[in-house]
């Protein structure tokens, strides 16, 4: 690829998300930084009777159809061709390999296989504590190394790849490896950003399952003779990127000062701060607080909390689509008068009847639960506020930063209701926006590698503030804590 472009450039994003996938056309340059979709696809799991995985075949297909779109589109910018493709998807899931073939659709990470018998075995080899200091991550019972313990599979298998790394396998032929989305496995060292050798072998994981890993920014490799004739796009590079997506989420958080928070917020709320080192005390550890790698050897600093995941899977119950009527509806019931329920509960994470589970929890803890579509998605609105407003406040406690604005980014940065009440229960202003922040970041980092932009993060990132409309939540109605 050009090591400096004399113009903006144009890019390929595969963003796949654990409800919905996208390919997006980014234009980027000196002042320029658009971004037009190419494909947008759902991502349905499938369960079969030895659990439930996700269809990644379908979403290779559909990425594939999206490129060979974003390749077309392409040809009418100013670049006249695509410089490059990058891939982010969501963690911790992974494909076994032996050959070079995949040996079975990956599980999905909500599949209630995923229970005790992971973190029962890992723990029983390396307690809680130690292993908190050694890869610095939250305490998910899905998580990677727990996945891997639950189960012999990978010793049939030759090589472990996490989802995007495998796309960009099948688009290249090349195993590799990206360290931002490696450091959601559990297995990396979280100061040295490299492979847990020690920990690898106390947990009897072979070191040749793991891959050599490249930094966001690196060149994986060109498509393959076959791939690059499909999409119309011989010798397309694949370029690294932040390819846990909320590493590429939050480069495409429009930070203007270090005072600042963030909430990537789709079917998860990330909820957390971009720091320089990991926080690795005992009190973040029982606050569940993790240190997942970030873009420019930056630390991703939070937590997970329950997203709009609450909000589809009602929908999905009740069978209907017509979620903006639901928030005006729900913007009606005051302030209040909903029940507000611990969305972190274990029984809110797989898939069913959400409204019914919200309603057992409210008879469990005496509290009257919500009496209709409406008071629902209020109470889930307003306990997700809270649980955002916990968790930043948890974040400030234990990094000793303070934040004076908090920015939301993603799909529900669109929600202006739930970033109203964000700010009501925080007392800060939010900022909203942009929604597309993960493709941008996406495209930003394979932008700054053909060498249409230059600089770091905070380069990056005015880009956005100048390029984007952006809107502001003050504070109206402080409420006390629940």
């Amino acid at each position: 690829m050009d090591v400096r472009a004399p113009g903006p450039v144009s890019v390929a994003a595969i963003d796949l998300g654990a409800s919905s996938g996208r390919v997006m056309l980014g234009e980027v340059g000196q002042g320029v930084l658009r971004l037009t979709a190419a494909a947008r696809f759902g991502n349905d799991p499938v369960r079969t009777p030895d659990g439930l995985h996700w269809n990644l075949l379908e979403l290779y297909r559909q990425s594939l159809a999206g490129l060979g779109a974003a390749a077309r589109q392409a040809a009418d910018t100013p670049a006249g061709r695509l410089s490059s493709v990058g891939i982010d998807s969501w963690a911790v899931d992974y494909g076994l390999l032996r050959d070079g073939r995949l040996l079975g659709q990956p599980f999905h990470y909500r599949d209630e296989r995923r229970g005790q018998v992971g973190p029962e075995r890992v723990h029983a080899t390396v307690p809680p504590a130690e292993l908190y200091v050694r890869n610095g991550l939250q305490f998910l019972p899905f998580n990677t190394l727990f996945q891997l313990a639950a189960d012999d599979w990978h010793r049939d298998a030759g090589r472990l790849l996490l989802v995007p790394d495998l796309l960009a396998h099948w688009l290249t032929g090349v195993e590799r490896t990206e360290r931002t989305n490696a450091s959601t496995t559990g297995l990396l060292d979280v100061r040295a950003r490299a492979w847990d050798d020690e920990l690898l072998a106390r947990l009897g994981l072979a070191r040749s399952l793991f891959t050599d890993l490249v930094d966001p920014g690196d060149l994986v490799g060109a498509v393959l003779p076959g791939v690059g004739e499909a999409v119309g796009a011989p010798g397309l590079p694949v370029v690294a990127v932040g390819s846990h997506d909320t590493a590429s989420a939050v480069v495409g958080v429009p930070f203007e000062r270090a005072e600042s928070a963030y909430v990537s917020l789709g079917t998860w709320g990330l909820v957390g701060l971009e720091l320089d080192e990991p926080v690795l005390t005992e009190e973040s550890r029982l606050a569940n607080f993790t240190n997942e790698g970030g873009v420019d050897q930056t630390v991703r600093f939070l937590t997970n909390v329950m997203g709009t995941w609450l909000l589809s899977e009602s929908l999905r119950t009740w069978r209907r689509d017509d979620l903006t009527a639901l928030l005006a509806a729900a913007a009606d019931v005051p302030a209040g008068t909903v029940p507000l329920v611990d969305v972190q509960d274990p029984r809110f994470v797989p898939p069913g009847d959400m409204p019914g589970r919200i309603a057992a929890w409210c008879d469990e803890h005496d509290v009257a639960p919500p009496s209709d579509a409406a008071t629902t998605v209020r109470c889930i609105l307003e306990s997700l506020a809270v649980a955002y407003a916990d968790a930043l406040q948890a974040a400030t406690k234990l990094s000793g930063r303070t934040v004076e604005v908090i920015h939301v980014v993603g799909g529900g940065s669109q929600n202006t209701l739930l970033c109203q009440l964000i700010a009501d229960r925080t007392g800060l202003p939010v900022v909203a926006g942009p929604v597309e922040a993960t493709a941008l970041g996406n495209v930003l980092v394979q932008g700054r590698t053909a060498g249409a932009i230059t600089g770091g993060l905070q380069e990056m990132r005015a880009l956005i503030r100048a390029t984007h409309d952006l809107r502001r939540h003050d504070p109206e109605r402080p409420q006390d804590d629940p």
